[in-house]
């Protein structure tokens, strides 16, 4: 491991953040929190704390030492100098006298010692950080450090590596009594660099920010050279399995780990998978399953990715695995989940809610890993926590034998009020956990709708014709959207778009079928082939896209939701405007089939049907020439309602959203054209 120290960097942030009233110590403390907090092998997703100590001065003009360190819910990759609140140290060091504190009191204390009643809480190891008398003190749950302290005989790897350099601290729960353990273990060897705690991580000390910084670097290096060095053990080769279809597997997977919540609702997760080379090689090795099961390589990372991961077993058939295979795996490590947090509230007196019993992690030989969560970034989150785990046990297995903690050490950190504040508890949008794609998405409805089903949580896969329109669209939304090239028309498109899908979040709940184009003309003097065009995009690109999601849909056992824009066209028909009316009726009628055929499997389908939205079928020229065919005005056309409104995609948008949330209703036509007679259902 290479220090990125740089003394033109780090000028750069003090002369910044100096323009904000930042002083030195401070940006220099943003400076290296950030390059820690931007390498995956030494912080991930939140992990890990810094701090420095110096001097601010209040609103009254008093100056105050203090202690700036990292805040819950700030990632150091990134961090702002708000993301180190300034707590006053004197009260904090006084703490170290008492006997005990608890976690509530000690969280307490902390929050009254903030300069700022509005800054978030100091990390949980705030007061380890204030023990110790060193300016710098950096933290992190570095992957090389974790290998080595992974092992039964971690205390003699350490003496081996470090001498009297490092302090070494055997596993003790964070917060006030590691903090006392750490300041102990200082008091006893003044002359550590910093100390290594088992089965936790690494801290390292410093005057400086470069020198708490470098010392990190330079300690993490040393374990990763004497792993480095191996007894010579083969690392697992990939294995001939044939690698079932990612496109099979995953919705099947899905629906196994999704929880009904009555009433046609659903618990489910958004997946993220994994399957590079050296996932390959892991979930392949003949051991998985025992090596899998001995829990995490750091407490830090049970709230991501529970204790254990579900491992699959080998695959039915070339295809992959069964329905049945995969459900009854679930439910076993569902079942197991259940014992073990039975087990451990056995033995305790204060009660506690047992989390959901779903994995987070699946592991599948052959294939890959699948990682879940409430959205697409906390999938990814526990993606990358999963791979760093498998390179940590990859890497102890190579020299020793991989050891986690005992269980109920990790069960008090799974169910540690404190760890479990780090997820936030937000509430969660309408359609979070949902998957949805918008055909026609780069359009003016289709963009209006997908913006809207993702402001409301869904995961939104935009797909259109022009697939550079598609993923421009997806990059205003923002977030894990994606656009993908589909051209409804043409079967092998669709196939490979909607695999895409299910490739990247893992299934699909909802269905806008929305691409369509216009054909104008006398009905009886239009051309065949004109007609045999309307149908092919405005008919059977609404069957092709929703035959696609059908199959993952049952696939999943979850229900779901086709949403078609049938077009006032399909019950109102206008002059000269046929070759586009005719294949919108057959679409109106198509949605209700879906609906007869599938509300049994909890699959609802629903049609919108809207009129005179500008958009890239209702154009300018195309306004103008529907007004004349009327003989109306321009305006008069796209007001000519009972409201005397026009319409916009945006409304169209909403019908959408609320056809996805309306669990109890199939069948049905949502009506957006301001009110008009002529076009309403008898």
């Amino acid at each position: 491991m290479k220090s990125a120290w740089s003394d033109s960097d780090a000028k750069d942030y003090v002369a910044r953040y100096a323009q904000q009233g930042v002083n030195e110590d401070l940006a220099l403390r943003v400076y290296t929190s950030r390059l820690l907090g931007r390498d995956p092998a030494l912080v991930l997703h939140g992990g890990g704390n810094t701090s420095v100590k110096t001097t601010v001065t209040d609103a009254l003009g008093d100056a105050h030492e203090v202690l700036c360190v990292k805040g819950s819910g700030w990632d150091m990759g990134d961090i702002e100098p708000a993301g180190l609140p300034a707590v006053r140290l004197a009260p904090l060091r006084r703490l170290r006298d008492l006997d005990a504190l608890s976690d509530e009191e000690m969280v307490n204390q902390q929050r009254i010692a903030l300069l700022d009643s509005t800054a978030p809480n100091p990390s949980v190891e705030t007061l380890l950080h204030a023990f110790l008398p060193h300016k710098f003190v950096d933290h992190t749950h570095a992957n090389a450090v974790l290998s080595l302290v992974d092992q039964e005989n971690s205390r003699d790897l350490h003496e081996e590596v470090y001498g009297g350099e490092m302090a070494f601290i055997d596993w003790v729960m964070p917060g006030f009594d590691l903090a006392r353990v750490m300041a102990d273990a200082y008091d006893r060897a003044p002359q550590v660099k910093g100390a290594i705690l088992d089965k936790h991580g690494i801290f390292t000390f410093g005057d400086t920010a470069r020198e708490a910084y470098e010392r990190m670097i330079d300690m993490v290096s040393r374990a990763e050279a004497r792993i480095a060095r191996t007894n010579g053990r083969a690392r697992p080769a990939l294995r001939n399995t044939p690698e079932p279809a990612l496109a099979a597997a995953a919705p099947v997977l899905r629906g196994a780990v999704a929880e009904s919540l009555g009433g046609g609702a659903w618990r489910r997760m958004v997946m993220e998978f994994r399957g590079g080379d050296s996932v390959r090689a892991y979930v392949d090795r003949p051991d998985l399953a025992e090596i899998a099961g001995r829990g995490v390589v750091t407490p830090d990372h049970i709230i991501r990715t529970k204790n254990t991961p579900l491992v699959l077993p080998p695959a039915d058939s070339d295809a992959g695995w069964s329905a049945d295979t995969v459900r009854r795996a679930v439910a076993d490590y569902a079942d197991r989940y259940r014992e073990y947090f039975a087990r451990q509230t056995g033995r305790r007196i204060t009660p506690k809610a047992m989390l959901d019993a779903m994995p987070r992690i699946v592991l599948a030989p052959g294939l890959g890993l699948f990682a879940l969560g409430k959205s697409k970034k906390d999938a990814r989150v526990a993606a990358d926590v999963a791979e760093a785990t498998m390179a940590v046990i990859s890497d102890a297995e190579a020299f020793g034998r991989y050891a986690a903690l005992p269980e109920d050490e990790l069960f008090c950190m799974e169910y540690w009020s404190l760890e479990q504040a780090k997820l936030g508890k937000a509430v969660e949008k309408p359609l979070q956990r949902q998957i949805a794609a918008i055909t026609g998405g780069a359009g003016t409805i289709g963009a209006a709708t997908a913006k809207l089903l993702a402001a409301n949580g869904a995961e939104v896969a935009v797909l259109d014709r022009d697939g550079d329109a598609a993923r421009r669209t997806a990059a205003e939304i923002g977030g894990a959207a994606i656009g993908l090239e589909c051209d409804v028309t043409d079967a092998a498109s669709v196939q490979a778009a909607f695999h895409a899908v299910v490739a990247e979040f893992g299934g699909l709940d909802i269905l806008v079928s929305n691409a369509g184009a216009a054909w104008q003309g006398k009905i009886g003097e239009v051309d065949a082939e004109t007609l045999r065009q309307s149908f092919e995009l405005n008919f059977f690109g609404h069957q092709a896209a929703a035959q696609a999601a059908i199959a993952i849909m049952l696939a999943q056992g979850t229900g779901g939701a086709l949403l078609f824009n049938a077009s006032k066209q399909a019950i109102n028909p206008g002059p000269e405007f046929g070759p586009y009316g005719l294949p919108k009726a057959a679409t109106l009628f198509l949605s209700r089939q879906y609906a007869v055929d599938y509300g049994p499997q909890g699959i609802r389908s629903n049609a919108v049907n809207a009129d005179r939205i500008r958009s890239g079928i209702l154009t300018d020229g195309m306004i103008a020439s529907r007004s004349k065919a009327r003989g109306l005005s321009e305006a008069d056309y796209m007001g000519g309602n009972l409201l005397g409104l026009e319409v916009t995609a945006d409304d169209v948008a909403e019908a959408f959203l609320h056809q996805a949330l309306a669990l109890k209703t199939t069948g049905g036509v949502t009506t957006v054209d301001g009110g008009n007679i002529a076009a309403a259902l008898r």
